[in-house]
């Protein structure tokens, strides 16, 4: 991929990609790679940018379930619930390294920018 023109990664969320985190970051940068992550800690280990549901946001909306269980219902009567909260982190130190330039626009979306 680092040999072919406007290549970039996108990492989708798994728990290989967890574990790797440092590693797949460090050769992102090595390759010149941009890249795209699923979550923050991708991009405070050095990486570009990450989108992603907000897992603090899931982790409060949790204890909604907590309590329904634990007042008698059953786990299999509640619904299925997708993520309602995203969130956009830039790294502007990763751009600068791989010579992009971000947009005004996205950095105004941005719910992080890492400078």
């Amino acid at each position: 991929m680092a040999r072919q023109s406007n290549a970039g990664l996108i990492i989708l969320p798994s728990p290989l990609g967890q574990v790797h985190r440092e590693m797949i970051v460090k050769l992102a940068a090595q390759h010149r790679l941009p890249a795209v992550y699923p979550w923050r800690y991708f991009v405070a280990s050095g990486g570009l940018m990450s989108y992603g549901a907000d897992t603090l946001d899931i982790f409060r909306r949790s204890a909604f379930y907590i309590d329904r269980i634990l007042k008698g219902e059953k786990p299999a009567t509640l619904p299925a619930q997708q993520p309602t909260k995203y969130e956009l982190v830039v790294n502007l130190k990763a751009a600068r390294a791989l010579d992009l330039e971000v947009p005004p626009t996205l950095l105004g979306r941005a719910d992080e920018v890492i400078e």
